[in-house]
C-alpha cells in the first residue's frame, strides 16, 4: 500500500481536494512565464530553408510520445527565428499545445547543438518565474487529472478548440517544496519510464498484426484469392502482375470523385451549424473505423449551401496533413476541403476500394505536395491507375479478406484495451503524486 503525507489541509479546489500540510496553490500565471506567438503572419516558402543548420520551427505535429524528431523538424531563416525573441526556445523549457489537439506536451530535453529553434502560433513555452518550480515537475502536474479537468471546463470553441493564456494563467498549480519537486520528478522519471517501456512492447506487437493485416490485404487486393490464375503486367510500378482478367483503369473512370467543401472562414463559425444536415471533419474519418455510422456536428442551411454533400455508399479519404484515412458513408453528409469522396462506378464495390486505397497509400503519398503539410489534390488523384476485378470476384476478395483478418482484429482489439488501460494507469499515478495522494520518498538525485 502506498503511504501518505503525515498531514493535509484542504486545498480549496473541488477537483484537487486535499493536498500536503506545507504545500501551496498558486495561480499559474504568477509563478510561470507563458508566451506564444502573437500577431504571426503564416510562413512563405521563401521563409523555409534546407539548410539542416538553420533554426528549427517545432509544431505539435513534431510531438511524438513526449519527445521530438528532430530529423522531422523544419527549418527557417534566422530573420523569421530573430523577428521573436519571446519564444525562442531552451533546454528545460516545457512546451503545451494551446489549440487544436490540446494539451500536448513536451519538455524540451536537449535542442540538437548547434541549432536554435522557435515555435509556431499554437504553442505556448513555459518556464519558471522566480524560480519557485522545476520545469520537470511542471510537465507532470500539466498531465494530471485536475489540470485535464482545468481544460475542460475553460476551452473555447465549437469545431475547432482552444484555451487562452489567460485560461492557463489562472490554473490552480500545485506546489511542494523545491526538493519536494525535485523527487517528484525523479520519482515519475523512473516509474513512468517503467509504464512507457510496457506501452511500447504493446505498441510493437501492434505493428506486427498490423503488418500481417496488410499483407493479406496487399495480397488479395493486387493478385486475387485464387493461388492458380495466370498474371499479366499491369503497367503500374506500384502494382506489378495482376490476374489476366482484371483491367487497370484510372481512378476517374472507376469512381466519381467529389472534392469537399466549406468556404467559410472561420470555420467555427457558429453561425453555420446546429442544423439538420450531417458534418464529417477529418478526425471523425481517422476514427470511424470502416464505416463512418455516426456524426457530432451539423450544418444549417447556411452552411449547407457554402459545403459539399456525399451520397450513401461513398468512399471518403483524408487528403490533407494526414493523407490516406479511409471510411465508407453509411448516411448522407457533408464535408470540408480537406476530404474527398469516391463513388463506385461500373459495377465497383465501395467496399473493394476500402481495401485497395488501403494499400495504396505509399503511392497516394507520393504524388502529394509538402509545403507547411502534406496535401494532395484531385488532380493528383484522378489519373492515378488501379486494379479493377468484376463486381463478383471483388466481393469474394472483401470477404476473404474479412475473413482471413478477424482473427487479427481481435487480437489488435484485445492489446489496444491493455494499452488504453496502461495509459490511464500512468495518468492516474501521475495525478495521485503531484497532488500529494501518494508520498514519495526517495532522495533526491543530484
Amino acid at each position: 500500500m502506498m503511504k501518505r503525507y503525515e498531514k493535509y489541509k484542504n486545498s480549496g479546489v473541488e477537483w484537487i481536494g486535499e493536498i500536503p500540510e506545507g504545500w501551496e496553490i498558486r495561480k499559474f500565471g504568477s509563478v510561470s512565464y507563458m508566451k506564444g506567438r502573437i500577431g504571426w503572419q503564416g510562413l512563405k516558402q521563401s521563409e523555409f530553408t534546407k539548410n539542416k543548420n538553420d533554426p528549427f520551427l517545432i509544431t505539435g505535429m513534431n510531438f511524438h510520445d513526449g519527445k521530438i524528431r528532430w530529423n522531422e523538424v523544419y527549418h527557417i531563416t534566422e530573420d523569421r527565428y530573430d523577428e521573436a525573441s519571446e519564444i525562442q526556445l531552451y533546454d528545460g523549457d516545457v512546451l503545451f499545445t494551446k489549440d487544436g489537439t490540446i494539451g500536448k506536451l513536451l519538455f524540451v530535453n536537449k535542442i540538437p547543438y548547434p541549432h536554435k529553434a522557435s515555435l509556431n502560433s499554437h504553442l505556448l513555452v513555459l518556464r519558471p518565474l522566480y524560480n519557485e518550480y522545476y520545469p520537470r515537475y511542471l510537465y507532470y502536474q500539466l498531465q494530471g487529472l485536475p489540470f485535464k479537468h482545468h481544460v475542460e471546463l475553460t476551452k473555447t470553441g465549437t469545431t475547432f478548440f482552444g484555451i487562452t493564456q489567460e485560461a492557463m494563467g489562472h490554473y490552480k498549480v500545485i506546489l511542494p517544496s523545491l526538493n519536494n519537486q525535485a523527487v517528484i520528478a525523479n520519482y515519475l522519471d523512473r516509474k513512468t519510464a517503467e509504464i512507457d517501456e510496457l506501452i511500447a512492447q504493446k505498441e510493437r506487437l501492434l505493428e506486427l498484426y498490423e503488418e500481417e493485416k496488410t499483407a493479406i490485404i496487399n495480397q488479395a487486393v493486387t493478385q486475387g484469392i485464387n493461388p492458380d490464375v495466370k498474371l499479366k503486367d499491369s503497367g503500374i510500378d506500384w502494382l506489378g502482375k495482376i490476374p489476366e482478367n482484371w483491367e487497370v483503369k484510372p481512378l476517374k473512370m472507376a469512381t466519381k470523385i467529389i472534392r469537399g467543401k466549406f468556404g467559410h472562414r472561420p470555420r467555427n463559425d457558429p453561425d453555420f451549424y446546429d442544423g439538420e444536415y450531417p458534418f464529417i471533419q477529418t478526425g471523425d474519418v481517422a476514427g470511424a473505423g470502416k464505416y463512418i455510422k455516426q456524426f457530432h456536428q451539423t450544418l444549417n442551411e447556411q452552411g449547407f449551401a457554402i459545403s459539399q454533400e456525399f451520397p450513401i455508399n461513398t468512399l471518403v479519404m483524408t487528403i490533407a496533413a494526414n493523407i490516406g484515412d479511409l471510411a465508407i458513408l453509411s448516411f448522407k453528409a457533408c464535408f470540408p476541403d480537406s476530404i474527398v469522396g469516391f463513388y463506385p462506378l461500373h459495377r465497383n464495390s465501395s467496399e473493394f476500394l476500402y481495401y485497395l486505397f488501403s494499400s495504396m497509400k505509399t503511392e497516394f503519398l507520393r504524388v502529394s505536395t509538402n509545403n507547411t503539410q502534406l496535401n494532395i489534390n484531385i488532380d493528383r488523384i484522378s489519373p492515378l491507375k488501379i486494379p479493377v476485378p468484376s463486381l463478383t470476384e471483388q466481393t469474394a476478395i472483401v470477404q476473404h479478406i474479412e475473413t482471413e483478418t478477424a482473427r487479427i482484429n481481435t487480437k489488435i482489439t484485445k492489446t489496444k484495451k491493455i494499452i488504453s488501460l496502461q495509459k490511464e494507469y500512468r495518468t492516474a499515478l501521475i495525478s495521485e503524486v503531484v497532488t500529494g495522494k501518494i508520498r514519495v520518498t526517495e532522495e533526491r538525485l543530484s
